[in-house]
């Protein structure tokens, strides 16, 4: 009996709406431990962590590392920590309007899971920057004295705002369940999401990256061809324009600086030179770096040229007797010179010995041509694990974070990086984590660089706590001593392939534009290699198994070209961080 009593009370529990959303509070550690029912869902701040446990404890809160068995709390009830909570569920961003308007401000909410509710006692919400080591994390406490009950999974848990988020960048949340058990489990919830751009917070006419001309119109007078656009609000600051057009190879460039004076709204732009009978495809945008294009397409028509006046028009008699006589001659005309033609074509296909039906094939083949585009959906996306060395300047890592971020973004494929997972990592260790990733990873790319022909000194210890602080904010002191091992992993695995007679494709080597061939270490030179940026479509094609050229089509890849792939932010970010990591280690080679 009493079982079907817990079953009703379950269901009315799930079927009930949800309850309103409950907003953590500002109370004391003090407040938390004592059970007082005015601490029911309260924010423990840097200093309660200070205040409770010392100096040394800021450190992990600021890197964002989980503590087991409720620290703060104390250990008057050591047997919590033998209970699994469940990772929350339904974890959703909500973004809130401030009036800063080159920054986002989003909310996480999320409710518990109905899975040891019993025993929650808080939670902590982190979010990581996609591309930088920025870290924001929050910690949330129940008092001593809660015990939640399965109604309680319908309650929506929120946290405080996350301030200072760039707008149109990829972020990471995670919300953890605590206590943390000794015996590590599967006790958090990621989430990917992505900010607002620039436009859609504060309008297009509003962000000078993201405006482009709306409006363009194509007309035609003559052989010359107008196109008017709208031009950006003075507001913008936005003085230069520019217009490229592609067709048949070939590309014209134009510079377009309107004269305010005369329209603030519009200018007309005159493109000569075209060729008749050709579709032309352009982008027009402002002259701006990262700007946004507007794309259109048109069509040159050929113009009609009228014939000169004849000086004998008036004369239908002299008329009469002309037409006939031009016409007899162009005819004989035609005719010897049809067959001077044939004549040659077929002693010179006799030279050569070729057959009249190999010749027709290939002019055929020659107009068969055409562009080849990937599929945009792909079911299973190849996974890739990027492996870098620690030993450099953390400009070079840097420059290896935004590639990654580049890849997953423009290349259809997942990425694995130790410093977007450094929760998993603290679970397993940073060894058993790469040990794992080359296993279940379809390919791996070592960014080679002068740090693996080098040995970092280890560090004296010291009281420098500010200087720890600083290290492990920037989130590099648990990667410092783990490349050298995980190269020579896969140099390994890579020997005994190589051994064994099977295919290497799995494993890549690269190297930046500021490093040389050299960096890459001996066990690493029987895999494929390139230098990016400049190798980016091979990279591209090796990860998806795709030629870049067939006969009669070729590979079209959009932003991964040499020139192209700065067009896309990610892109831009990429080169920006390559040319400052360039100029740092070409200046450290010479000394070494």
């Amino acid at each position: 009996m009493w079982r079907a009593v817990v079953v009703l009370f379950q269901l009315w529990a799930l079927a009930r709406p949800d309850a309103a959303a409950v907003a953590p509070q500002d109370c004391s550690l003090e407040c938390i431990r004592q059970g007082r029912p005015a601490c029911e869902y309260c924010r423990v701040t840097r200093e309660d962590i200070k205040q409770a446990l010392g100096l040394n404890s800021i450190r992990s809160f600021g890197s964002c590392i989980p503590w087991p068995c409720l620290e703060l709390l104390g250990d008057e009830d050591p047997q919590i920590c033998q209970h699994y909570v469940h990772a929350p569920i339904d974890v959703k961003i909500e973004f809130l309007n401030e009036p800063n308007p080159k920054s986002d401000t989003a909310v996480v909410s999320w409710k518990p899971s109905p899975y040891g509710i019993t025993f929650l006692r808080g939670f902590q919400v982190s979010v990581q920057a996609l591309g930088s080591f920025t870290f924001s994390c929050q910690l949330f406490l129940f008092h001593r004295n809660v015990s939640l009950s399965p109604s309680d999974t319908q309650t929506l848990y929120k946290s405080d705002p996350f301030t200072g988020l760039s707008l149109g960048s990829q972020y990471a949340v995670t919300v953890m369940a605590l206590p943390v058990p000794e015996q590590w489990e599967k006790f958090y919830q990621t989430k990917f999401f992505s900010t607002r751009s620039c436009a859609e917070k504060n309008g297009l006419d509003q962000c000078k990256q993201d405006w482009y001309p709306k409006h363009v119109e194509v007309q035609q007078e003559g052989s010359v061809i107008t196109v008017t656009f709208n031009l950006a609000p003075p507001s913008l600051g936005i003085r230069s324009y520019f217009c490229l057009c592609y067709a048949s190879g070939m590309k014209k460039y134009t510079d377009v600086e309107p004269d305010l004076s005369v329209n603030k709204t519009h200018h007309c732009l005159q493109l000569t030179g075209l060729r008749e009978g050709v579709t032309y495809s352009c982008e027009i945008g402002a002259n701006e770096i990262d700007a946004v294009r507007k794309t259109f397409n048109f069509h040159v028509l050929p113009t009609q040229k009228d014939p000169p006046p004849s000086e004998d028009a008036s004369d239908p008699a002299s008329l009469a007797m002309v037409v006939p006589l031009c016409l007899v001659v162009v005819f004989i005309l035609g005719l010897s010179l049809a067959a001077l033609i044939r004549l040659k074509s077929k002693t010179h296909r006799k030279n050569l010995e070729i057959k009249p039906e190999v010749i027709r094939l290939q002019e055929e083949n020659e107009t068969k041509e055409e562009v080849m585009s990937l599929p945009r959906a792909r079911l299973t996306p190849p996974r890739l694990l990027i492996c870098y060395s620690s030993c450099d300047e953390p400009c070079h890592v840097n420059a290896v974070v935004h590639l990654a971020a580049f890849i997953q973004q423009h290349m259809a494929t997942q990425v694995c990086l130790d410093l977007w997972d450094s929760l998993s990592i603290a679970e397993e260790g940073s060894m058993a984590w790469h040990c794992r990733q080359i296993r279940d990873s379809d390919f791996i790319l070592v960014m080679c660089s002068q740090g693996f022909g080098t040995r970092r000194d280890p560090v004296e210890p010291g009281n420098n706590e500010e200087d720890d602080e600083e290290e492990e904010a920037a989130g590099l002191r648990s990667h410092s001593h783990i490349s050298e091992a995980v190269v020579r992993l896969i140099g390994e695995e890579v020997g005994r392939t190589k051994a064994r007679g099977r295919d290497l494709s799995r494993y890549m080597a690269a190297v930046f534009e500021y490093s040389e061939e050299m960096d890459i270490p001996t066990e690493l030179r029987l895999v494929s290699h390139y230098k990016l940026t400049r190798d980016l479509p091979l990279l591209f094609s090796h990860l998806h198994g795709m030629a870049l050229h067939r006969p009669g089509s070729y590979l079209k890849i959009n932003h991964i070209t040499e020139e192209g792939f700065a067009s896309v932010p990610a892109g831009a970010a990429l080169q920006r961080a390559i040319h400052e990591a360039g100029m740092v280690m070409r200046a450290k080679r010479p000394s070494d």
